[in-house]
């Protein structure tokens, strides 16, 4: 039970993390943490919480100690930094001009940006929906897809995320949000996710990946007969990243059967990977993009759900109706955001410092037996942990120490399925950056090996 609930993040109730803030929080912070547990409904992953923040800027957070730590976490949306001066400058401009728009009204700022989407996404995505978090932009989604199909089935994967709403956590497939949460949306279809370093159906074995697993989302739509859509992350945050065939044979295979393909790119959409959208590295164009997130700048909340043209069949039907959905401010803070991106080449950036540490990280893992496997795409990059190269046991409590000795290092990211350190920091990050923060990493793990 404690592998599968570690799935999203670290547990925030764990030993080793009372240890860490014994030895590095004062009486003022912990006063606040005390304030902030007493306030807020406690729940796994976020409280209680691990510290206390005062300010961030660029790549770094600062807590009210004084001190700074390069965020290779940051909830994936600081692809343009934090605080960056345009998207504030943005944001400020547009309070005193139009700070909020109520419905039944347009405005300047959320069409230009239904428009930016247009232009920056593949056709035939042309079309968009606005509104204020990512977990109702997949809902959205799965409601067009119910209404565009005349179907409500879905094919989803375990370990994914979606957001944490019921309808969410239906398609999802953590224990963390599932379990005990009594009965979820029928029709949510499963599959193991196309990881080949741990594939349940044994390509390992036989060489490597032969897509059994597309063959499997094939038997599935096939089998049943009416799924709407296949709702899939093209990586998954850990990440798992499959080969681009396998994403090309699920496009066939929905093509086939009449299902759609919806893609949630809401941690990593924008430039992450190299590409403005993810999907754009697999040679494939799904029927929907879900993006969030980083959408916002790292400033307001904002997601979109950006369709085929010919998926305007809901004129009758409210979607999502959000108050916010064509609030002027979020617009604002969106252009803003593509405009850092595209201004300063965040997009080739993150493709070629990505390559530049995927090879790091492989020396690394030459040098580290902890290491059983690195991966990445652009900057969302993973290192698995484990405890027997042959066996590939799961090197959880290894995971977590290295965890927590690189936060005393000045370095913070987040664990996932229990031994994987996942890695993304802002697309502004420097050369420089990135090799302290690699040289972090390998004492961190070395000073864990060691014990």
């Amino acid at each position: 039970m404690d592998k599968l609930h570690k799935s999203e993040g670290d547990i925030n109730i764990s030993p080793r993390r009372e240890q860490w803030q014994a030895a590095h929080l004062n009486a003022e912070s912990r006063a606040l943490l005390d304030e902030d547990a007493r306030y807020f409904l406690r729940q796994s992953l976020s409280t209680p919480c691990l510290n206390a923040m005062r300010a961030c800027e660029g790549i770094y957070i600062e807590d009210t100690q004084g001190r700074r730590y390069m965020d290779f976490h940051g909830n994936n949306v600081h692809q343009v930094g934090f605080g960056n001066p345009e998207v504030i400058d943005a944001i400020k401009r547009q309070l005193d001009e139009l700070p909020f728009c109520t419905r039944r009204y347009t405005n300047r700022m959320a069409v230009d940006l239904a428009r930016k989407l247009a232009e920056i996404a593949p056709a035939p995505l042309k079309k968009s929906l606005f509104c204020p978090g990512g977990a109702e932009a997949v809902g959205i989604a799965l409601k067009l897809a119910r209404l565009a199909t005349g179907r409500h089935k879905t094919i989803s994967m375990w370990d994914a995320f979606h957001g944490a709403t019921l309808d969410t956590i239906s398609i999802g497939g953590e224990a963390i949000f599932r379990q005990g949460m009594g009965p979820l949306l029928p029709g949510t279809e499963h599959v193991p996710p196309a990881d080949e370093y741990r594939c349940v159906f044994g390509c390992g074995g036989r060489g490597g990946c032969d897509l059994t697993c597309a063959r499997y989302v094939e038997y599935i739509l096939e089998k049943e007969g009416d799924i709407a859509a296949v709702v899939a992350e093209p990586i998954r945050s850990t990440p798992y990243i499959p080969r681009p065939e396998y994403w090309q044979a699920v496009r066939r295979a929905c093509d086939r059967h009449g299902a759609l393909l919806i893609f949630d790119e809401i941690p990593h959409a924008l430039g992450r990977t190299g590409r403005m959208f993810t999907f754009e590295n697999f040679g494939v164009v799904p029927d929907m993009v879900v993006i969030g997130k980083g959408l916002g700048g790292g400033v307001l909340p904002l997601a979109a759900v950006i369709a085929r043209e010919d998926l305007d069949v809901a004129a009758e039907r409210a979607l999502g109706h959000y108050t916010h959905e064509k609030n002027p401010v979020l617009c604002a803070a969106a252009l803003a955001t593509i405009a850092a991106i595209e201004k300063h080449g965040l997009v080739a950036h993150a493709r070629d410092l990505g390559r530049y540490t995927l090879e790091r990280l492989k020396e690394m893992q030459a040098r580290h037996p902890l290491i059983g496997d690195v991966r990445g795409l652009g900057l969302f990059l993973g290192i698995e942990l484990v405890r027997d190269r042959r066996t590939r046991e799961r090197a959880n409590d290894e995971a977590e120490a290295v965890m927590y000795a690189a936060l005393s290092r000045g370095l913070s990211f987040k664990t996932t399925m229990g031994n994987i350190l996942t890695l993304t920091p802002a697309l502004t990050i420097t050369r420089k950056e990135m090799d302290q923060a690699l040289a972090i990493i390998e004492d961190s793990i070395a000073e864990v090996e060691r014990k």
